[in-house]
């Protein structure tokens, strides 16, 4: 092969030609077809994390209740009775932006497969979706795809979604992201790693047939911006089967149970390429595969299809010789396809055999641990990086008809629509139903455990674009705050970094400045981080993605018997606000809808902010409190309507108090449109009955509690002294709210 055709090659897979310099060092020689896909793979940005895997190191990963952290397939930590929580968020946004129905279920199908990898079972997904506004029809095209794929991987294989969130922005228009997280249960003795382990123990291919679907699928996409030709790499987008998958996640659980296995993996990006490589790697041995034994669907298959293949429903274990006949009958039970592929050597390199003879002949080291790392060259862009979002607001609206725009705004209104085809009631787990909770919330009795989990998802990438730093720390505090309103202390955390091209300095900049922020924020709060994703190069031709790290945190419930609801529920309750709420327009939703975009965001205390969770987190678990709600897009009037239009219960408030903290140098008026859209993190609606809410908020500093008035009546009315600011029907501020979502799918 000429010298030119050598350099096309590499380059076509992805690889500068200093890496594939350095693989020639690593190897002592030019790869062959087979190493030199595989190296692609592995050497990729979604398998490699070659751009953040320094930056990742910032992050806590150490705590009390941490029993698994990053680097197994998922996370897990301890929530007492013997039982361990696993869990962990993965993206598919590539894949998705391609085919969203099939990228959006094998995401899902992924990310199961991560926490049964290590012996949980999974109990529930959650999602967090990003799409641009809805009156785009590709937009539309999208969205409709991706919740469909979602629906129908989780309902048919049985796991519960329970609770999400799904957001919309120009600058998603090309690039939606797609990231689904999973959380499972298991006793702590069943959890298994994934490191091989015992020369002489065989490699087991459990699960699906090998074939050409997925190939350089997520590893490939994810690794490189979409461009015009995106279309053309459908064929690189997997294929799932959630009833395949079923069988497998029951029968490796059956295995596990019965001791049979030593390790386990699942094969997601890069399949049989990563998945051995990283489970050599882990358990300093080698591992020799043969790729004609592994079961394909598709004739004349060559040996590098094999390695790379992604198709889905697949696991790989090692056994020991004399347990093979007792996997094999367990899987046959299952209706599991069992292949012993290899087997584990002392040789520390990742051999591929083809009928016994050598095809490739790779280190496992210069694979997983020698891959290249980046630097980043950050710097601070010297003028704002995205266009002001498209004014969506007529000019002059007063606060009724800014209440209902912002109500019936893409990120506002209700995601009913999306969540009712989902299944979030399948398992019986369910305390909550999804949208009637800030944090979902699943019984633990099943498994003989006291209490219940809370979960939430969160991210606002608007907000991390106008203040990289602060942004990345509100999106902690939502996610703890979620938590909060259901009484659940923060157990551990999960991430995944969703960025654009990090060898520009300022998308470089934007990560740098967000791992930071995550960092500080978990430390504030005492919450380790226990594992997680980086999705990087998420831009086209419309432009980078908002920098989106979203943030998905589990945390305990000790008793989910008497938790408060996000609506008023009744009249003559008492409402205050509780937290160190200093609500702004700078990277509000009302600031969206103007046309307008802020650069940077209010500084904040992270210690008032973590001694206010604590706070409300005591005063749910008292059970004094009907409702609690937290104040995030929209602000605290729309807060305030979301807890009205609950129930159809209304509310009087008086903001006097709160105009009057948010009003220095300001007008009237101008601090009242503040004080009630104006945005940060810290606040919570509460209400219950007077006596307790009195005493609630008499027993905190009066910077952090205020009584805003009572519920009751069919309108919500805002009030400023004696006058009346604000009054809105309760059911027109429902019928925005319900609409502004589905009438675009009607």
């Amino acid at each position: 092969m000429s010298e030119v055709a050598t350099a096309q090659r590499h380059r076509e897979l992805g690889l500068t030609d200093s890496e594939y310099e350095r693989i020639i060092d690593k190897l002592g020689r030019e790869p062959n077809r087979v190493e030199l896909a595989v190296f692609s793979l592995m050497w990729s940005e979604h398998c490699a994390y070659k751009h953040s895997r320094k930056l990742l190191g910032r992050l806590p990963t150490e705590g009390e209740h941490v029993v698994m952290g990053p680097g197994e397939n998922a996370g897990a930590v301890d929530v007492g009775d013997g039982l361990a929580v696993a869990f962990k968020v993965e993206s598919h946004n590539h894949p998705s932006a391609v085919e969203p129905f099939q990228g959006a279920a094998t995401g899902v199908g992924g990310i199961l497969r991560d926490v049964f990898a290590i012996g949980a079972r999974p109990i529930a997904v959650l999602d967090s979706l990003r799409f641009g506004p809805l009156d785009s029809p590709r937009s539309r095209y999208l969205m409709n795809g991706a919740v469909a794929g979602i629906g129908h991987y989780g309902n048919s294989i049985g796991v519960a979604t329970v609770g999400g969130e799904i957001l919309f922005g120009e600058p998603y228009e090309h690039n939606c992201l797609i990231n689904a997280m999973c959380v499972g249960i298991a006793p702590r003795k069943r959890l298994v790693r994934s490191a091989a382990a015992g020369v002489g123990n065989l490699v087991v291919l459990l699960g699906a047939m090998t074939g050409r679907d997925g190939i350089g699928g997520a590893s490939v996409l994810a690794s490189a911006e979409l461009g015009e030709g995106s279309a053309s790499k459908r064929p690189s987008v997997q294929i799932g089967d959630p009833f395949e998958e079923k069988k497998v996640l029951e029968c490796c659980l059956e295995l596990l149970d019965r001791e049979l296995l030593e390790s386990l993996q699942d094969l997601g990006a890069a399949g049989l390429s990563s998945s051995a490589s990283e489970m050599a790697s882990k358990g300093e041995v080698g591992i020799d595969l043969d790729v004609a034994r592994v079961p394909r669907r598709e004739p004349g298959m060559e040996a590098f299809e094999v390695m790379v293949s992604e198709s889905q429903e697949r696991m790989l274990c090692v056994v020991e010789p004399a347990r093979l006949d007792a996997v094999r009958a367990v899987c046959d039970e299952w209706d599991v396809r069992c292949t012993a592929i290899g087997a584990v050597t002392d040789t520390r390199r990742l051999r591929v055999l083809e009928q016994g003879e050598p095809v490739g002949d790779m280190p496992v080291e210069a694979l997983v641990d020698d891959c290249p790392l980046y630097d980043l060259a950050p710097e601070r862009p010297p003028e704002p990086v995205y266009a002001p979002p498209r004014a969506r607001l007529t000019a002059g609206a007063d606060l009724r008809s800014t209440l209902l725009a912002l109500l019936g705004s893409n990120n506002i209104a209700s995601k009913r629509w999306a969540y009712e085809q989902y299944d979030g009631l399948v398992g019986s787990r369910t305390v909550r139903r999804p949208g009637s909770s800030d944090a979902a919330v699943l019984h633990l009795a099943h498994d003989g455990a006291s209490g219940a989990i809370a979960m939430s998802i969160d991210g606002n990438g608007r907000r991390v674009a106008c203040d990289p730093y602060t942004g990345a720390v509100e999106a902690v505090l939502e996610c703890a705050r979620n938590l909060a309103c259901v009484g659940a202390e923060p157990l551990g955390l999960t991430n995944c970094l969703n960025f654009a091209n990090p060898e520009k300095p300022h998308i470089a900049w934007q990560l740098e400045q967000a791992v930071s922020g995550l960092a500080d924020a978990c430390r504030g709060l005492g919450v380790a981080v226990v594992g997680g994703n980086v999705s990087l190069y998420n831009e086209g031709g419309g432009g980078p993605i908002y920098p989106t790290p979203v943030v998905g945190m589990v945390g305990r419930v000790p008793d989910p018997g008497s938790l408060p609801e996000t609506g008023f529920v009744e009249d003559g309750h008492a409402i205050a606000l509780l937290g160190p709420f200093l609500p702004a327009l700078a990277g509000s939703e009302l600031e969206a809808l103007r046309g307008e975009m802020a650069d940077g965001l209010p500084e904040l205390d992270l210690e008032a902010h973590a001694r206010a969770l604590e706070a409300a987190r005591a005063a749910v678990r008292a059970g004094v409190l009907a409702t609690a709600h937290d104040v995030s897009d929209g602000g605290l009037a729309c807060a305030l309507a979301e807890s009205c239009l609950a129930h159809g219960v209304g509310a009087q408030v008086d903001l006097d108090a709160l105009v009057a903290r948010v009003g220095e140098g300001e007008a009237e008026a101008d601090a009242l449109e503040v004080a009630l859209f104006g945005e940060g993190p810290g606040g919570m609606v509460v209400a219950g009955p007077h006596d307790s809410v009195e005493q609630l908020v008499a027993s905190l500093a009066p910077d952090t509690a205020l009584i805003l008035g009572e519920t009751g009546g069919e309108h919500l009315t805002v009030e400023t002294g004696a006058t009346a600011r604000l009054e809105i029907e309760v059911a027109a501020a429902a019928t925005a709210f319900e609409r502004g979502v589905a009438d675009h799918f009607s």
